[in-house]
This record gives structure tokens, C-alpha cells and sequence, in this order.
């Protein structure tokens, strides 16, 4: 796990309570992918999410399952889990993606003739044009989903933006 920190006085008090700092960054990670989770059914046993649900964070990625002896499951495997969670995210949110240029170099239009690279990113469809920009949104991913909300937040998260502005 890679944690940043503004200064030095940050990391002493993370390192005094690194737990309790690791607690803490879950549950705003939890807190910022819910929104935009994709899926209303335990990501391994298929059964409805309801009161009891989970959420737990592996590697950065909301995961939500409906016991803890899915937890055991998930972890068994999680590649599998992770790709079916991947592909309900496109799934879901590739309609009313925002952009329809690529969000790193916006002059590379995502059209029919040149397929867009689809990743996931903090719970959110990321439509790229290249492996390239795929790494510069994974180096900074912060910048680049924040730039999605923002867009969706705009357009209502219905319909595409034109083309960006710089």
C-alpha cells in the first residue's frame, strides 16, 4: 500500500496510529466509491445486498458482499471477482459516460473506428485512447476521477460532454 503525505508532522502521526490511519482511509475510500458502485448483489454468492452488507476495501476498490463468508471466497480469487466487478462498472456507466474524448489527451476522439481503452478507476469507467494514458490516470487517479464527477455532475450524469476544455 502506497499512502501519501503532505508533510513530515503527517507521517509521525500515521505511524503513531497506523491502524487506526488505514481504518480511516477505507472508510473514505468506501464513502467516495458507494455512489457510483455498480452492483446491488453480492459480488460472490449473486445474492441481493440488503442491511447487512459488507464493505470492505481491497487494493483501493470498493468491494461489497453480503457476508463474511464471502470475504474468505473474495480473497480466494479475487482477479475473478475484481473482472466480473469491472465489467458490471462498464456496463453500467458506459451510456452516460461524460466525455467523448480521451480524458488525458483530449484531442483523441473515442469514436467506433478506434475502440476506447476502458479501465476502472475508484468504482469509475475510465475511457481512454491508449495503454499510455492508462498509466498517467493510474499515476494521478485522484485528478482523473475528479474530472468525471465533475463532468457528470454537469451534464446531470445523463448525455456526453462535447469535447473537453483543456
Amino acid at each position: 500500500n502506497e499512502v501519501r503525505f503532505c508533510c513530515e508532522g503527517c507521517i509521525e502521526d500515521f505511524e503513531a496510529d497506523t491502524a487506526g490511519g488505514f481504518r480511516a482511509i477505507d472508510a473514505k475510500m468506501i464513502a467516495d466509491q458507494k455512489p457510483v458502485y455498480a452492483m446491488t448483489t453480492c459480488l460472490v454468492s449473486g445474492d441481493e445486498l440488503g442491511d447487512g452488507t459488507i464493505d470492505f476495501v481491497y487494493r483501493n476498490r470498493l468491494v461489497r458482499l453480503c457476508c463474511k463468508g464471502c470475504i474468505e471466497k473474495f480473497e480466494a480469487d479475487p482477479t475473478k471477482y475484481l473482472a466480473k466487478l469491472d465489467e458490471a462498472t462498464i456496463a453500467q456507466q458506459r451510456a452516460s459516460y461524460p466525455f467523448d474524448t480521451c480524458i488525458v489527451m483530449p484531442d483523441d476522439t473515442l469514436d467506433e473506428h478506434a475502440p476506447a481503452k476502458e479501465i476502472v478507476v475508484a468504482g469509475r469507467l475510465v475511457r481512454l485512447c491508449c495503454e499510455n494514458c492508462a498509466r498517467k490516470v493510474q499515476d494521478n487517479p485522484h485528478k482523473y476521477t475528479a474530472m468525471i464527477d465533475a463532468a457528470r455532475k454537469a451534464k446531470g450524469t445523463r448525455g456526453t460532454v462535447g469535447r473537453q476544455m483543456g
